[in-house]
């Protein structure tokens, strides 16, 4: 248990310091090296890779509509009704989130618009490893549906079989994604961005993965030939803010469903309460012990802090300082204490929000900035898969209003060609009246 009151400046930041990504200089080289062998050999490249990191027979990369549908419809009744819940909920709060286009005449017969649109293209990237992520399948492609794109790319590697998860491909199908490859790892990244025979470029890369899609999202993300991409990525992480009223077992089910997902995972306890602290630490021992996932728990729960602060305003300030992924407020006036949490990817108040709501299937989405990107980064939402661009249209009364200052402020930057093309068109409209 650390004591917030009694560290000192440095003694804090360590104890906010995020587990250490992998961003070596070898990574870096492998990626940049994997990206241009995907530029120079295509195709082949992809399938060479993923031949030897995936399935070692997998004769192609597509997967075809028939192959997604007869794994869909080994999907069990009760997960179909799981997904198809969720997919009820995202839907319906990310339809909420359109934006509306405006209109405003700014001067007499100056008539300024932003305008919103789909983004063309989009690849939506879905980890494999040793869980299938349909959560994610949703989360990235029920926004391309409501954004209305045109074209949703998913890319995911195969099993050893050269299939993916039924449940993957039932998503896939309720989101009406037929473009599915069977890749993975920073070839897949590459391909979707630089292009490839069999998978065109898209616009913007979209999903989590490790290190090595983290990098090569980074990578291609700077390339003027590139892709745009969601946003930063790093472990995942919690951070829990309690007070003498919360359920220790809950605090600790919800630190050990962070701990899960990988090794490097983070798990936060900041509360005001010293006996609350001590009853978590045993509940994690406790239910630890339960977990299927044990060994990627354990080893995450090291990366795990406890906190104990002599406020709950000192306790939020701590949080904001860390900016989680997630944040759970377990206290007694949970939402009393939501304007002041600044900096949170997504914000769960109370007891009965676990942050396994989120994850699956409340509506909100759970692509969220990680290692401390929540203070400059926003969650992912519909407007992540659209784009505004403004319209301005003048009539010859606008130009005219807003002539004189337009040539003044060309002059005073000395860009007389702006100047110019104004000036042309106000002696047309004196030609004009003269005439």
């Amino acid at each position: 248990m650390l004591n917030w009151n009694t560290l000192s400046d440095a003694e804090r930041r360590e104890a906010l310091a995020r587990p250490v990504m992998k961003n070596s200089v070898a990574l870096k080289q492998t990626v940049s090296d994997i990206l241009a062998d995907v530029e120079r050999r295509g195709d082949e490249a992809v399938l060479d890779y993923t031949r030897r990191f995936d399935c070692a027979t997998l004769p192609a990369l597509p997967l075809t509509i028939e192959q997604r549908d007869a794994l869909a419809a080994q999907v069990s009744a009760e997960v179909e009704t799981a997904i198809d819940t969720a997919f009820a909920n995202i839907k319906a709060f990310h339809e909420a989130q359109k934006p509306q286009d405006i209109q405003l005449t700014t001067t007499p017969g100056v008539v300024c618009e932003q305008r919103f649109v789909a983004l063309e293209a989009v690849g939506l990237y879905i980890p494999g490893g040793s869980a299938p992520l349909p959560s994610t399948a949703l989360m990235l492609g029920v926004p391309a549906v409501v954004a209305d794109v045109p074209r949703k790319v998913l890319c995911t590697p195969p099993g050893k079989d050269g299939l993916i998860a039924p449940e993957i491909a039932f998503v896939a199908k309720r989101c009406g994604i037929e473009e599915i490859y069977l890749c993975g790892g920073a070839q897949a990244i590459a391909a979707m961005a630089l292009g490839t025979d069999t998978i065109a470029q898209v616009d913007k890369i979209f999903g989590p993965g490790n290190s090595f899609v983290t990098e090569a999202k980074q990578q291609v993300s700077q390339r003027a030939d590139g892709a745009a991409i969601d946003m930063p990525a790093g472990p995942s992480e919690v951070l829990v803010l309690a007070d003498e009223t919360a359920s220790a077992a809950f605090v600790a089910s919800d630190l050990l469903s962070q701990a899960e997902h990988g090794a490097d995972s983070q798990a936060i306890l900041v509360s005001n309460s010293e006996s609350l602290i001590e009853a978590v630490k045993a509940e994690v021992d406790s239910q630890l012990a339960q977990l299927s996932r044990n060994a990627i728990a354990v080893a995450a729960m090291d990366n795990a802090r406890y906190i104990v602060t002599a406020s709950l305003d000192e306790a939020v300030a701590v949080s904001n300082t860390y900016a989680p992924e997630h944040l759970i407020v377990q206290t007694e006036d949970a939402r009393g204490l939501l304007p002041a949490l600044k900096n949170a990817g997504s914000v769960f108040l109370g007891a009965w929000s676990p942050e396994s709501a989120g994850d699956y299937a409340s509506g909100t989405n759970h692509v969220l900035p990680t290692y401390g990107y929540a203070k400059n980064y926003s969650s992912l939402g519909l407007l992540d898969f659209m784009r505004r661009y403004t319209v301005q249209e003048l009539s010859p009364q606008g130009l005219q209003n807003l002539g004189s200052a337009i040539m003044t402020l060309a002059a005073a930057e000395g860009l007389d060609a702006h100047e110019k093309a104004v000036a042309l068109r106000m002696q047309a409209l004196k030609d004009n009246q003269d005439g």
